[in-house]
């Protein structure tokens, strides 16, 4: 049964309210003021907070941001005796699932419990809760919220430990070095070294002995005998990035390199061996470079051993938050107060095409993070960019973030709103086959009934 925990500094109410929920079979937790409710939430879970707004020494408001910020998955209900639009506004824009006036009605106040409880459940299971949403990592730092990211991370895990060949293709931002990385962080040479290589920033006339090295005198300039990148990766993992801008006449020396694990340095006559895993990536499409005749078929197929496919951030719009929370917790210094998030701006977030991929959104919380005031990250801290392309498409503005009510709206029902859509995309693309929907959806033929609208549930009937 769900954990709940009450925060009032009147006894008599918190007496009321500890019976009323023991006796339907909620086990209750009591706090007689904010500073301890404050406490209990730092040391145990709660499925649902109800605390009054009028505390000392530290308010109902006040204890709803710091939940916001410790417990993000936690329900929270206001009750308060100076019932005024004001104050509720204020509370569901921090968070709060909703606000009852006292005196209150006891099957209300119950089904308004159970409606929190239910609503934050199925946040919980299908996409989280809050703005402050903590997102499923994997192997450290890659975010996946989203099924696509889910079965990279699968991938990952599978071959990491072997000695195969790599491939990861994905357009640029997509964080294909994260990949790499972590391929070797699992792989049986993670103990050597992980040298990464932007291929399409090395000049053609040096990438040759970048990569393998040269003899002294081989060229003008070349006063020294230099170790390539081949020799430095020994034992290790070499990242080719952009292995589409090797030169023609290189690929066949990286190719003879892969196959046998023996290099020969510019200007050098002697092959020795090199004990290296090659991954590769690639921001264009290696196959159409083949036909092309700008890439060697050889070559392609040996090091498309196993692919593993990034998709772009735009075909993931359930990454985009956790991805933003993300980047916030790593650009804030240990104990910095983690700042909220405007509806607006989520709406936005959510929206863009993000044509900069995983990159270009790491960019904008950044800029966010510097223009931020008063601990909010508001529409007015983002770049113009995003703020003019959510604008000029009228399409994309959610109803939940024009007028001033519908601003105050609670992250919760522009979550609500969102999957609602996503739903309804997805029975269409099945054309109407809700039962197809649901297994598309990995949810039961109950669940997709019980989350659509009410006038879906009878279109059939």
């Amino acid at each position: 049964m769900a954990k709940i925990l009450i925060a009032d500094d009147d006894p008599t109410i918190l007496s009321l309210l500890n019976k009323i929920l023991l006796s339907k079979g909620y086990e209750v937790q009591l706090a007689e003021n904010g500073v301890v409710g404050e406490k209990k939430l730092k040391s145990e879970q709660f499925d649902l907070l109800i605390s009054d707004i009028k505390m000392e020494p530290v308010d109902g408001m006040q204890l709803l941001r710091k939940t916001r910020q410790m417990r993000p998955y936690v329900g929270v209900i206001m009750l308060t005796a100076y019932a005024t639009v004001a104050t509720a506004v204020e509370a569901m824009k921090e968070g709060a699932f909703d606000y009852i006036p006292k005196p209150f009605k006891i099957d209300e106040l119950l089904a308004t419990v159970k409606r929190a409880l239910d609503y934050q459940k199925s946040l919980s299971e299908q996409i989280g809760a809050d703005s402050h949403i903590e997102a499923k990592k994997y192997f450290g730092n890659i975010v996946a919220e989203s099924e696509q990211m889910v079965n990279v991370c699968e991938m990952i895990k599978r071959v990491a430990p072997t000695k195969t060949t790599i491939m990861i293709t994905g357009e640029s931002g997509t964080g294909k070095e994260l990949v790499a990385e972590a391929v070797h962080a699992y792989s049986a040479r993670s103990e050597g070294p992980f040298i990464p290589v932007n291929c399409a920033a090395l000049p053609e006339t040096l990438i040759e002995s970048e990569l393998f090295g040269h003899t002294k005198g081989a060229f003008t300039g070349a006063s020294a005998n230099k170790e390539g990148l081949f020799e430095a990766s020994r034992g290790g993992t070499l990242f080719l990035d952009e292995i589409n801008s090797i030169p023609h006449a290189l690929q066949s020396k990286l190719l003879r390199a892969i196959q046998n694990k023996k290099i020969r340095k510019v200007g050098g006559t002697e092959e020795f061996d090199v004990d290296v895993r090659i991954l590769a990536a690639s921001n264009r499409n290696l196959e159409n470079m083949v036909k092309e005749g700008s890439f060697r078929e050889d070559l392609f197929y040996r090091l498309s051993v196993i692919s593993i496919d990034i998709p772009p951030l735009k075909q993931r719009p359930e990454d985009v938050l956790p991805l933003a929370q993300h980047f916030i917790g790593t650009e804030l210094d240990p104990g910095e107060e983690f700042p909220s998030m405007d509806n607006a701006v989520l709406s936005i977030l959510q929206n863009y095409t993000w044509p900069g991929n995983v990159r270009e959104l790491q960019n904008v919380i950044q800029h966010c993070l510097t223009f931020l005031s008063d601990g909010k990250i508001t529409k007015e801290t983002l770049p113009s960019k995003l703020i003019v392309s959510y604008e000029e498409n009228p399409g994309a503005q959610s109803a939940a973030l024009t007028g001033e009510f519908e601003k105050g709206k609670s992250l919760k029902a522009f979550l609500r709103a969102k999957e609602k859509e996503y739903l309804k995309t997805v029975i269409d693309t099945m054309g109407g086959d809700k039962v197809a929907a649901a297994k598309e959806l990995d949810i039961s033929l109950a669940t997709l009934y019980r989350k659509l609208p009410e006038e879906e549930q009878n279109a059939e009937g």
